[in-house]
């Protein structure tokens, strides 16, 4: 990258000290600091109910800072995640230097730094969410040769006074335009302050989902981004989460993103895409068509997918949002272009020329490949979602596809080619697999798979227990089809999960 391209870097440190994040060292921060006014330190890491966490250090010299960024500190696991046991709780988190940002909101100057975990002899905590995803994708690659890049998609409701000016249709939202959505300009202010961060963003845009009831305005908005690493892609997703509910606390609005607010209303979903590479090269098609790589990949994590619901849907309402006709899968399945499919894979410009060109008779044509933007789309997760873990599991999946014998085989059992949600095609229906239901049937699938999750060393016994049990404490076995004619208790437990994850 030249110097003019690190000058229009929206991350001041990257534009500050002429090099991308992926660089940055401990020297490197110190010197931000010392030359940009700097008053504070802020460690941020995630908990195990997946929101950012803080620990704030004031600056009291250059030898302190030196210390701070060193040595990481201590701090209590027992209250961070439940699979740990008091009497042996003590962690370090340890600062990653190259997700160091200027805090868009403190009015201290202060510099914010994503941190891993470690345990008492100094080793990456085993039980970690980060550490799991980083060993799941390690996994893959060793034994697969391929990597695998993702990236996230955000959907949220902002929710606000009653406002009668310039209605937007109900359930029609979808890419509408102010003034019929009102909350563009908020979106934008976090989108800014996202790129701030070093987040790497597609787009955004207002979502099909909008409708008022006697005091407020629900309307729903979507944040893209674009694929990256699987450990960037996650700590930006988490990063973007915080950010959203921190403008809307300065808009004097409520984010949510609950996968489910009223009932007979569009859901918000966290889809997150993936494209298979070998040697820096996406193979998610060959010869214009999904490869045989891409085929092995759906199957294994197809073949898991209840059980990712435990990481991608873990409260009750999860399960009010997976159900027929809804924007959201309930079948095992995938299919191009079909959104009622599980995993999809959307358009790829495969075939489609120089549209420039054609809509611009100015324009030269070009041959164009465009086989780089090519990706499949995993569309049950939702806000509650663990995104480590999450993301963990597509690698296991992923992994787990290349060990099937039977991979390319289940990849074309489970095609589908029609919409299956049309009463026509029950038959279809009825010959794939099912999502789970509830969080005590997700956390079944888990504990039945455990095996191939734990395989490689990248799962402990701790933490899928540890999920297990929490996910079964819930006893939501029938909560659905127990609750879901009563609006009141409806709207009881979307109210306790609306600040999920």
């Amino acid at each position: 990258m030249t110097t003019n391209s690190y000058n229009l870097n929206p991350n001041p440190l990257v534009r500050f000290l002429q090099k991308p994040a992926k660089d940055f060292t401990k020297a490197d921060i110190i010197n931000y600091v010392e030359n940009n006014e700097i008053k504070m330190i802020n460690f941020r890491y995630v908990g195990g109910d997946g929101r950012l966490k803080a620990l704030n250090f004031v600056i009291q010299g250059r030898d302190h800072l030196e210390t701070i960024l060193s040595t990481g500190e201590r701090v209590d696991g027992s209250s961070l995640f439940n699979f740990l046991e008091a009497g042996s709780s003590d962690l370090y988190v340890v600062p990653r230097f190259k997700t160091a940002f200027l805090n868009p909101f403190s009015e201290t100057p202060a510099v914010d730094i994503l941190c891993s975990f470690f345990d008492k002899d100094g080793n990456p905590l085993a039980s970690a969410p980060e550490n799991i995803m980083r060993k799941a994708h390690e996994a893959l690659l060793e034994q697969t040769g391929y990597s695998l890049e993702v990236m996230g998609e955000i959907e949220y409701y902002v929710i606000s006074d009653k406002d009668d000016l310039y209605r937007a249709t109900d359930q029609k939202g979808y890419h509408e335009s102010a003034p019929f959505v009102k909350w563009e300009q908020l979106r934008t202010d976090a989108m800014m302050a996202m790129a701030q961060t070093g987040a790497m963003i597609k787009y955004s845009h207002s979502e099909v989902g909008n409708f008022s009831d006697e005091e407020h305005e629900y309307e729903q908005n979507e944040i893209e981004f674009l694929p990256t690493s699987v450990e960037d892609a996650a700590d930006q997703l988490i990063i973007a989460k915080w950010i959203l509910r921190e403008v809307g606390y300065q808009y004097g609005v409520t984010i949510s993103f609950a996968p489910k607010i009223t009932a007979g209303k569009a859901g918000s979903g966290m889809h997150i895409h993936m494209r298979p590479m070998k040697d820096g090269k996406n193979v998610t098609l060959e010869n214009g068509k999904i490869s045989d790589v891409s085929r092995k990949v759906i199957a294994g994590i197809l073949h898991i997918a209840p059980a990712l619901s435990a990481f991608g849907n873990t409260i009750p309402t999860s399960y009010f949002r997976l159900v027929p006709h809804q924007e959201a899968p309930t079948n095992v399945c995938w299919g191009e272009r079909n959104r009622s499919a599980l995993i999809r894979v959307p358009l790829g410009w495969v075939g489609a020329g120089d549209m420039v060109a054609t809509a611009n008779p100015l324009e030269e044509k070009h041959d164009m490949d465009f086989s780089d933007k090519s990706t499949f789309e995993f569309r049950c997760p939702d806000g509650s979602a663990d995104i480590y873990l999450l993301i963990a599991g597509l690698c296991v999946g992923a992994r787990h596809g290349f060990e099937m014998p039977d991979g390319l085989e289940f990849a074309q059992k489970t095609y589908i080619d029609v919409n299956i949600f049309d009463d026509k095609h029950k038959a279809r229906q009825d010959e794939l697999y099912q999502l789970p239901y509830s969080c005590k049937k997700a956390a079944d699938y888990l504990l039945a798979q455990a095996d191939i999750f734990k395989q490689h060393g990248v799962f402990t016994d701790a933490l899928l227990e540890g999920i297990a049990r929490k996910l079964r404490d819930y006893n939501d076995e029938n909560l659905r089809e127990r609750i879901a004619p009563n609006r009141e208790e409806t709207m009881k437990l979307v109210r306790q999960f609306l600040h999920c994850g």
